[in-house]
């Protein structure tokens, strides 16, 4: 048809040139919008291919067939394989089993065998503060989603004020002129003049059209990466030169057969206001300097930093189901299938970004913010903690998990933590309070590492709705002991010690540990420490003769501490 129409005259040839220039520049200009449907076909390449082939050979089939019952078993056999198709690959979700499994095999795994101990510890829960930043800004303002980042080595909650949704106007002509950046280690968290930092982003998540993050970025792609990344979660940093800028994570697809996402570097996007310059450029050729995986190294701001999407740290801590082998997830095996439990109560599910020292661990992982995961059984009424995953949240290409089943430690995982907080306090309205997000909480006490949670009360509304407090209630859950020691928000200095005056006697008790904390040790405290060693001598004690002399000891120790024991009773 068109070449008919060309052919007709000059007049027809320079319509045709000039709807086909402007058919160029609409493509040219809006890949940002179609960008999706290419990412679409990216992703199910394999079984779009397999379905075409197999609908083209049966129609033309089909067309070559003169008996009419034969055509109706054509049509059914293509009904047929189609169902079988969306029943396999979607309803019994087979198609993410074999991309989970690609992920697995592309994962570069290291195992551990001894857990980091947490540092810089959060006091507040991520949702806490998206209500409290909320609470303090205008009608035509809203929040983006909190990240906690890295920002002149400590860590904060970070977080754009920027035009509301519910305004097109203000989407359309205003900028994202400030940013939170509050810290995540103070109960008190304020969102007053010093942590709302002035700078001017014309770039921004919930603006209109081309000044919009996911359409910008996409805009600087090249037709190479519009068929293979796509943006993820915006941060706001500050790079090394102490400037503001948003970083957006990209996630790239990898694979011909069940593709598959990974950490696919970062786009950054410096600050500047909106112009018709910087309008001609959006439109051109996007905005943002586009940052490779293996470049991020040189660039000390974007190193032991929080840039990994949490969509990808999620599919590559699942993943970790196939270490049994390929078969051991489907429903005749699952003994060491593992999931990531999904809390009904805590809207922040995990990952829980979370500060490590790695310092005495025996590896070579870095010490800084972690996208950590606690996988726990498949069956919902297990809830044991099977591994511990943690994700360098840098997107470096390696991720850590330790084995707590493997070694039979019978810790309690995340999903039981809520209960044990309500029992342990029962006088609570837990209708109308939640104990949410129990991140890790590991320290060297008492002479080992040991494992807590720590979880927060929040309030919630019918609606879903987080009412952070400045002094929120916490607690510390022993995955190992299941008690819950709740602690003074305001000293963390002193929750170590508020542990071990809790659950001291118990472990002594258990595993014969010795005395710890004691500042001055009283007569009382050194005649104890003497009975627990002569206890330890009768266990070893080979000869009955020792034994009775260690008896002995004991029964005079003993009337000395009775005696000391009255004189300060007295």
């Amino acid at each position: 048809m068109i070449k008919s129409y060309w052919n007709k005259g000059k007049k027809q040839k320079t319509i045709t040139i000039i709807i086909g220039i402007i058919l160029l520049i609409v493509l040219f200009v809006l890949r940002d919008d179609y960008q999706p449907a290419l990412l679409f076909f990216r992703k199910f390449i394999f079984i779009i291919i397999l379905s075409l082939v197999v609908l083209y050979f049966g129609l033309r089939k089909f067309r070559k067939t003169a008996s009419t019952g034969k055509r109706l078993g054509i049509l059914g056999l293509l009904a047929a394989f189609f169902a079988l198709l969306y029943l396999a690959g979607w309803h019994l979700g087979l198609y993410d089993y074999m991309k989970t499994y690609n992920v697995f095999n592309d994962l570069n795994k290291v195992e551990i065998n001894e857990l980091p101990l947490t540092q810089n510890e959060r006091i507040q829960p991520l949702r806490n503060i998206f209500s409290m930043a909320n609470e303090s800004v205008g009608e035509t303002k809203d929040v983006s989603l909190p990240h906690l980042v890295r920002v002149d080595n400590e860590n904060k909650w970070t977080m754009a004020i920027q035009p509301s949704e519910k305004y097109i106007m203000q989407r359309i002509s205003d900028n994202t002129e400030e940013v939170f950046a509050v810290s995540s280690t103070t109960p008190f968290p304020r969102f007053s003049a010093e942590n709302r930092i002035p700078v001017t982003f014309s770039i921004g998540e919930s603006l209109k059209f081309s000044r919009n993050t996911y359409n910008a970025v996409v805009q600087r792609f090249n037709p190479w990466m519009l068929f293979n990344f796509e943006p993820s979660d915006t941060f706001y940093i500050k790079n090394d030169s102490g400037e503001w800028v948003q970083v957006v994570s990209l996630i790239k697809w990898k694979g011909f057969f069940f593709p598959y996402p990974t950490f696919g570097g970062v786009m950054v996007i410096e600050s500047g206001e909106h112009d018709f310059n910087d309008y001609l450029e959006r439109i051109a050729i996007g905005k943002g300097t586009f940052i490779a995986p293996d470049e991020m190294k040189n660039y000390p701001y974007l190193t032991k930093q929080n840039t990994l999407a949490e969509k990808v740290s999620r599919l590559q801590a699942e993943s970790l189901k196939f270490l049994g082998g390929f078969s051991d997830p489907l429903p005749w095996n699952m003994e060491t299938a593992v999931k990531i439990p999904i809390m009904p109560q805590d809207q922040n599910q995990q990952p829980f970004v979370t500060d490590f020292d790695f310092a005495d661990s025996e590896s070579d992982a870095y010490s800084g913010l972690y996208h950590w995961f606690g996988l726990e059984p498949v069956g919902l009424e297990r809830t044991s903690l099977s591994y511990s995953v943690f994700v360098p949240a840098d997107g470096t290409d390696k991720l850590y998990y330790y084995d707590h089943a493997a070694k039979k430690q019978g810790y309690a995982g995340v999903s039981a933590m809520p209960l044990k907080m309500i029992e342990s306090r029962k006088e609570f309205d837990w209708d109308a309070n939640k104990p949410v997000e129990f991140r890790p909480y590991i320290k060297d006490i008492a002479g080992r590492k040991r494992l807590f949670f720590l979880g927060t009360v929040s309030a919630i509304n019918k609606e879903g709705q987080f009412d952070g407090s400045a002094t929120p209630d916490l607690a510390l859950v022993d995955s190992e002991y299941r008690d819950v020691i709740w602690i003074d928000v305001k000293h963390p200095s002193t929750w170590d010690k508020t542990i071990y005056e809790q659950l001291g006697e118990a472990w002594r008790s258990s595993e014969g540990i010795g005395y710890y904390f004691q500042e001055d040790k009283t007569d009382v405290d050194i005649l104890q420490e003497q009975i627990q060693e002569k206890f330890k001598a009768i266990d070893t004690s080979a000869h009955n003769e020792g034994i009775d002399k260690n008896k002995a000891e004991i029964e005079r120790l003993k009337k000395k501490l009775d005696s000391l024991q009255a004189l300060d009773g007295n």
